[in-house]
């Protein structure tokens, strides 16, 4: 009982010093969303990188991400050329609150720029928490809520994906899409990224149907979304449906429910990274979008000669953060890290292709689209090499 109640007394601790810091942090300087934010740097100097992980959360999977990016970065840092990077790691534990104390620590160190964290509610406290003190943060997370003023998100986002689709279907004449998700948080999310990429490319969605994340309950709600497709005219299905999850299900019940091979069926998410799927009718002439898969494995194939093991998915996050800052500071300049030149338009060479951080805190990563034909991936158009200039 006493364990239980000291435990209680920490948690509740740790909440008020949490939103004290934020509080104060709050109160201390308000970001101007045109503010060119950002430490000013001597590049002929080591240039110090907090980076943020989330060990000591006390879950195992979170302590072997946490080394993964560390190695991810200590890999870039290996690879730069003219710039120097000074590496300090900062533990997390996952929380907020430790997050927070973490990014003041770091900065009170001499770090000019935040690597990190993953979890979004921990880099929306590490963005206000150095608010104040005109500090940039790059953090690994993909939650475009968080973004914006001195947090930049890394991850790859629903809008980007959503984007990158719709402009191809438009030049291949398609503007009529119905949006079918699954009804948990992640469905809603991604659908709204699909209705905001259709309307922001021209297009016009028809209609918008959800279902519940069950079997029977997708092959119950496949009728009544076959219905409104036939109904408005739809030209393609685009659908939030997760590889490992509900894309089996619905790539098989659509077809059973009677939906003209004429309408396409777009994904949001990957369908390559599970080769079960590859036969399914459901996706065979579909289209989804994934990364350039050459610079995907030549990342993967650098790290496991490295470390002796494949990278996790993520790791690559903490390399390209590195390699942008070290591509800004090899260039000579004194405010490399600042928001105008993260946001350069070039962009920079990742490990999954080239990318580019947007004014509002977003990114654009350059995807390839493919689709299943006889159950193989197809790419019907490569990733572009460049963001329509040299790059860095």
């Amino acid at each position: 009982m006493f364990a239980r109640y000291s435990s209680a007394r920490r948690a509740i601790a740790r909440f008020f010093a949490f939103f004290a810091m934020v509080w104060l942090a709050a109160c201390d300087a308000t970001i101007d969303p045109n503010a060119n934010v950002g430490q000013g740097i001597d590049p002929g100097d080591p240039v110090q990188v907090a980076l943020l992980v989330p060990r000591g959360s006390g879950t195992g999977s979170d302590d072997f991400l946490a080394q993964n990016l560390e190695n991810a970065a200590r890999l870039a840092i290996a690879d730069l050329q003219g710039a120097t990077i000074e590496l300090r790691v900062y533990d997390t534990a996952g929380d907020p609150a430790t997050a927070a104390a973490a990014a003041v620590n770091a900065v009170n160190d001499g770090a000019k720029i935040i690597l990190g964290p993953l979890y979004s509610e921990a880099a929306n406290a590490v963005g206000v928490a150095v608010a104040g003190r005109n500090v940039n943060v790059l953090s690994f997370s993909n939650t475009t809520s968080i973004a914006g003023g001195n947090v930049f998100v890394l991850g790859a986002t629903f809008e980007n994906t959503a984007n990158r689709l719709v402009q191809y279907g438009t030049r291949n004449g398609i503007n009529r899409y119905l949006v079918a998700y699954g009804d948990d948080a992640a469905g809603q999310v991604g659908s709204q990224a699909i209705a905001r990429a259709v309307q922001n490319n021209g297009g016009q969605v028809v209609g918008m149907e959800s279902y519940p994340l069950s079997q029977q309950g997708i092959f119950t709600s496949t009728r009544r979304i076959v219905s409104s497709v036939r109904s408005s005219g739809a030209q393609a299905v685009f659908s939030t449906a997760g590889a490992a999850a509900d894309l089996p299900i619905i790539a098989t019940a659509l077809p059973d429910a009677g939906m003209s091979e004429n309408v396409r069926f777009i994904g949001l998410t990957r369908w390559d990274t599970v080769p079960q799927l590859f036969a399914l009718p459901g996706v065979q002439g579909g289209l989804f979008a994934m990364p350039d898969q050459t610079t995907a494995t030549l990342f993967a194939d650098r790290y496991t000669a490295t470390y002796g093991e494949p990278p996790h998915p993520l790791a690559g996050l903490a390399y390209d953060g590195i390699a942008a800052i070290g591509a800004l500071v090899a260039a000579g300049n004194t405010e490399a890290l600042t928001k105008a030149a993260l946001t350069s338009p070039q962009g920079f060479r990742g490990t999954s292709g080239v990318f580019r951080l947007l004014p509002n805190g977003l990114n654009e990563r350059a995807l390839a689209i493919a689709t299943i034909q006889e159950n193989q991936v197809i790419v019907l158009e490569q990733a572009q090499r460049s963001f329509g200039g040299a790059g860095l």
